[in-house]
Order: structure tokens, then C-alpha cells, then sequence
């Protein structure tokens, strides 16, 4: 018997879940929404239950359909990674090349080995993904990309292999005019704790999220990527430690101000970029030698 859950419905499920709306699902996956609509509608038909609760305006899954996701994303990372594993051995020559890069880092570098590497490679696709914190990490271990840069720790086990690519320093850093600038420093973690911390959203699907540089019962405003997180700091919405080589032009100018803490939870972070042992693509190889030979720190635009 054939069923009626396929992977391109696992897929719209997954989104909409992800996204919390059937629109933002569609904009994903590049589709209409009443596609997506007729999707969910023809699978609940086809199974005779109900997976979204239609009784609000956002997308909440049912207990039933949250099974159905869950078990469902297992299915599309196996047959991702079959698929893979499928192109990998026929040629040696990947036919799509998957990078992950933090969101605090500059990518106008791998722009630049994109542009080198489809000279002779016109025909290989290449996905660029932004993740934050665990989500690079996240990104490798669930095989849903092949390179990452940015990642910052050990390496998770031995079956992965690193190239240090510089070293991030941190400041906790405010508006000009905000209260924390006309107080004694350094400042008590007590003091600080009065005013919201601008925290970026790890983006993480598998893996535990984290943050950083929050204390504990401080109240917080997440954003989903650091150039908001800056924005909501120069406007003094919030304080928090921020990346030196994002916020320079600021703190030159004066707009953000750097203060010192008593006991500072960041200030450097070593980063580097990992990939799979096992994983012997060409295209992966290629861009792996070429990024030994970028300067030292030319991520962080020096």
C-alpha cells in the first residue's frame, strides 16, 4: 500500500512548523500557499485526521502532527543523506557544495572563492546558509552542510577536522547615552542586570542552543541575527557584548561606547572552520586548501 505522507509533504510540514505560518512556508519553498494549503488539506484528507489546529491564527501543530513532523524530519535527513551519499560515489565531484558561515563573520571572502571556484566549476551548485552560535555545528553533524566557518570550540568528536581562521574579540558595549555610561566602572554584574540583554537567537535544530554573556534573571530581547542585535544596542534598547570588527565604525564615532565589567564573561573567542573526515568531495577539498591560504583573521575584514 502506498502512503500518503511523501517526503514533498514531510517537507511542507517541516517548513510550516519551522516558519509558524503556511505563508512563510511558502515563501521557503518557493511556492504559492494554496500549494501549500492543498498539501496539508489533501494529506489530512488522504489520512483522515487533522494535523494543524485551525482554531487560531498561528499554525499549531496537533499531538498527531507533531509526531508526523518529528518522525518526518528523521525520514528527510536519512534520505538526504542517502541522496548524498549517492552523488558523492558516482563522481567524486560533489553536485552541490553546501557551506554554513556564522552570522557575526564577513562573507565577502568565500564570495570571492565562489567567484574562483565556478571558473572551472560552472556546473556544480552552491548553497550559502547563515547560522548563529550551535547552529554551524548543527549544521555539519545532521549533514545538511559540508564546510562550515565561524564554529568556536573543540571539535565535537574525531570524526571532523578544523583550520583555525582567526580570533574574535568581544567588548560589552552600550549607546552613548545610556544610563550604564554615566556610572563608576567597572560595573557589578547586579548593575547590569537592571537592563535587557540583546541576545541572538541560536539557530540550532538539533543540537542544545546556547547564548552568551547573559546573567542570570536578566531580562532579554532576542533578535535573529547580529546586525539587529547592534541596531537594538545603538538605539539603547538593550547592552550586551558585541564583535570589535562589526561595531569599530561605532565605537570610532562615538555612537557606542565601551564600558568595563567587573567580571567580563567574553572578550576573545578562537574560530575556525570544520568539516567531515570522511567526506572526500572535490569541491570540498578545493575549498578547503583554498581557505588555508586566506590571511590569518581576513573574516573578520582585517
Amino acid at each position: 500500500m502506498n502512503s500518503p505522507i511523501t517526503l514533498d509533504a514531510l517537507r511542507v510540514l517541516d517548513a510550516i512548523e519551522r516558519r509558524k505560518s503556511f505563508a512563510a512556508a511558502a515563501d521557503e519553498l518557493f511556492r504559492v500557499p494554496s500549494a501549500i494549503s492543498y498539501t496539508v488539506n489533501k494529506l489530512e484528507e488522504d489520512l483522515d485526521l487533522t494535523i494543524f489546529d485551525r482554531s487560531k491564527r498561528k499554525a499549531d501543530l496537533t499531538p498527531v502532527g507533531n509526531l508526523i513532523v518529528e518522525q518526518g524530519r528523521l525520514i528527510l535527513e536519512a534520505t538526504n543523506e542517502l541522496t548524498y551519499m549517492a552523488k558523492q560515489s558516482a563522481s567524486g565531484w560533489e553536485l552541490e557544495m553546501r557551506i554554513a558561515i556564522d552570522s557575526i563573520l564577513c562573507f565577502k571572502p568565500i564570495y570571492t572563492l565562489i567567484e574562483q571556484f565556478q571558473v572551472d566549476n560552472p556546473w556544480i551548485d552552491i548553497k550559502i546558509t547563515e547560522e548563529i552560535f550551535g547552529g554551524t555545528w548543527d549544521a555539519l553533524t545532521a549533514g545538511r552542510s559540508d564546510l562550515i566557518i565561524g564554529v568556536t570550540g573543540d571539535l565535537r568528536n574525531n570524526n571532523f577536522k578544523s583550520h583555525a581562521i582567526g580570533e574574535l574579540e568581544f567588548v560589552f558595549a552600550v549607546a552613548k547615552e545610556h544610563p550604564l555610561c554615566h556610572l563608576p566602572s567597572p560595573l557589578s554584574a547586579k548593575t547590569i542586570k537592571q537592563y535587557p540583554s540583546i541576545v541572538v537567537a541560536d539557530t540550532s535544530r538539533q543540537l542544545d542552543t546556547r547564548s552568551a554573556g547573559l546573567l542570570d534573571g536578566q531580562p532579554r530581547i532576542t533578535v535573529a541575527d547580529i546586525s539587529q542585535k547592534i541596531d537594538l544596542q545603538l538605539l539603547g534598547l538593550g547592552v550586551g557584548y558585541l564583535p570589535v570588527h562589526r561595531i569599530q565604525n561605532h565605537l570610532d564615532s562615538g555612537e557606542l561606547v565601551e564600558l568595563k565589567v567587573a567580571k567580563p564573561e567574553i572578550r576573545e573567542v578562537n574560530i575556525c572552520s570544520a568539516w567531515r573526515k570522511d567526506n572526500k568531495g572535490k569541491a570540498l577539498a578545493w575549498f578547503v586548501d583554498k581557505l588555508q591560504t586566506l590571511p590569518h583573521d581576513v573574516f573578520l575584514g582585517k
